[in-house]
């Protein structure tokens, strides 16, 4: 039901985290997965275990802020028909005591960095007659989280971008939906605590988990499945929707 073989699918920030995960995944559904990610070695790592493991790959080194590097990826990828956009920084601050400078690092690569994949990747599906996009979002673009402003302001945004994308490109046979994840674990969220909340790793780690009504913390592979439905056929009735993976937090009670 979710083969994606002799499908081509571009990954941004997938040496690591969720976008590992979905790139993983993806590659031994039979994909052909093309990883993009700044962290170059990340990424190589990422596709030594799909190699390993008899899937198809490669890694291209891809600053999503910088709107010449995305092109350039772009076009010597060519075609596809599976894009998922998961690079993204965090931050911690309010509207007082958040920096312009932070809000703009922020904008650049979350905001920005979003519009120059769909920017240059939309027309790789196109070439393939149409596809399937996936923007990884996050449940701060929804519902309030304290001392998140600029990372809310971000996801609210790219929320929004995705929806003007499926209506645009309905009749392209372009589908667009983003998945919204509460806290997730991964290498991400533990190097974000150990620079905001030094010696208090630990702790966090027990408050973020204990704020789902599971009691816990969600697993990237658990993402990466909801992202192979998604961007599988099967899902190929669904378009303009923001999916929460969340653990119950936008809307139970317990």
């Amino acid at each position: 039901m979710f083969e994606l073989t002799r499908q081509t699918a571009l990954i941004t920030g997938a040496g690591s985290g969720i976008g590992k995960a979905i790139a993983q995944l993806f590659a031994a559904q039979g994909a052909e997965v093309h990883l993009l990610d700044v962290g170059e070695q990340a990424a190589k790592e990422t596709l030594d275990t799909i190699l390993a493991a008899g899937g198809k790959g490669k890694v291209h080194h891809c600053d999503v802020s910088e709107n010449d590097n995305v092109r350039s990826v772009m076009s010597a990828i060519g075609e596809a028909d599976i894009m998922v956009t998961c690079a993204g920084i965090a931050q911690v601050g309010t509207a007082t005591d958040t920096l312009p400078a932070d809000f703009d690092s922020i904008f650049r690569v979350n905001v920005k960095g979003v519009y120059h994949c769909l920017h240059h990747g939309i027309p790789l599906l196109m070439q393939k007659g149409g596809g399937a996009i996936l923007v990884i979002a996050s449940i701060a673009g929804t519902t309030g989280i304290p001392d998140r402003f600029a990372y809310s302001m971000s996801k609210g945004a790219v929320i929004g971008m995705m929806r003007s994308v499926a209506t645009d490109y309905l009749q392209q046979n372009i589908r667009c939906n983003t998945i919204s994840p509460a806290r997730i674990h991964t290498p991400f969220v533990d190097g974000f605590l150990s620079k905001n909340y030094p010696g208090q790793e630990e702790a966090m780690l027990q408050k973020l988990a204990a704020a789902q009504p599971m009691g816990r913390m969600g697993t990237v592979e658990e993402v990466a499945k909801l992202a192979l439905y998604l961007c599988s056929d099967a899902a190929s009735f669904i378009s303009g929707n923001d999916y929460p993976i969340d653990g119950g937090f936008l809307h139970l009670h317990v």
